[in-house]
């Protein structure tokens, strides 16, 4: 039977008919449309699925949905605020924490836990929480760099509306047009 669950994302109220066995990744990715929180294991060892519950990093693949009621949720599309990055997306585009891209928005998401609760975490306070969250393609040195570059105040996070901006000037100039 059915339920009315209203669930808090990102600072939005969704208003969402689920099942009460619904899980909240399937909740976040197929009821609402945010689809940046990836399935990987299903067994809530990988770290794909990490979102922020209530100031706590939880596996979105083992959470019932309605279990979030009440609670804020952040996803990595709750990020970036008012045209900017989250110093810890700018940082893994900066330090190329990313390959494929399958666990990135998780692994921002444990970084961003782990700052939220440790501003200035040590290298082995870093390594050990995120082992939590597994990468196939890297060998964790550029993620960890990332996150480092965010605790060391390395980070320079642009408007990402003055970047458009400056982009279509320039493309505005003729830069990027083909002679014909």
């Amino acid at each position: 039977m059915k339920r009315h669950v209203a669930l808090n994302v990102n600072g939005e109220e969704y208003e969402i008919e689920m099942e009460p066995n619904r899980l909240l990744l399937y909740a976040l990715r197929d009821d609402i449309g945010l689809t940046g929180t990836k399935e990987g294991c299903s067994i809530g060892v990988c770290g794909a699925c990490s979102v922020i519950v209530g100031g706590r990093l939880v596996s979105s693949c083992l959470t019932l949905a309605v279990a979030c009621r009440g609670k804020e949720i952040t996803t990595i599309e709750g990020l970036a605020r008012d045209g900017r990055l989250h110093p810890l997306q700018q940082a893994f585009l900066e330090y190329g924490g990313f390959q494929c891209g399958i666990c990135t928005p998780g692994q921002i998401i444990a970084a961003k836990a782990l700052l939220d609760s440790n501003p200035h975490p040590t290298e082995e306070e870093i390594k050990e929480w995120m082992s939590g969250n597994l990468c196939r393609c890297t060998g964790y040195y550029k993620i960890f760099e990332s996150i480092m570059a965010v605790v060391q105040g390395k980070v320079r996070v642009e408007d990402q509306r003055a970047r458009e901006h400056r982009e279509a000037r320039i493309q505005s100039l003729g830069v990027y047009k083909s002679e014909s």
